[in-house]
């Protein structure tokens, strides 16, 4: 079951289901976006949603996945939902629910195909 953060975002979202089909939607956004499309290194997803309205992406996966940015040298662990409110082309933020957090050059997470 979704948050209640991601619940409110629902309405007027375009919102995919399944690992697959999720991923295709959000490499394809963050690329409309300039991000990077290694942002998000995320296992089993089951929903992806962007609220284009007011700039709000979720995913909500089966269970926590940690993955290494080698560029960084930091592995980034990533709870069962995930969201983003504010986007930025040139650095990223990763914030704790305690509110610690640290940016880092947005190249570190492109993908290398």
């Amino acid at each position: 079951m979704a948050s209640k953060t991601i619940e409110s975002y629902h309405n007027g979202a375009e919102i995919s289901k399944g690992d697959a089909d999720c991923k295709k939607k959000s490499v394809e956004l963050l690329k409309d976006l300039g991000l990077p499309k290694g942002l998000f290194p995320l296992e089993n997803i089951e929903e992806f949603g962007y609220n284009q309205n007011a700039g709000f992406i979720w995913f909500i996966q089966k269970k926590k996945t940690e993955h290494t940015f080698k560029k960084i040298k930091q592995v980034v662990s990533y709870a069962t939902e995930v969201y983003m409110e504010e986007a930025s082309k040139e650095k990223v933020t990763f914030k704790t629910g305690t509110g610690l957090s640290d940016s880092f050059d947005a190249s570190a997470f492109e993908l290398f195909e």
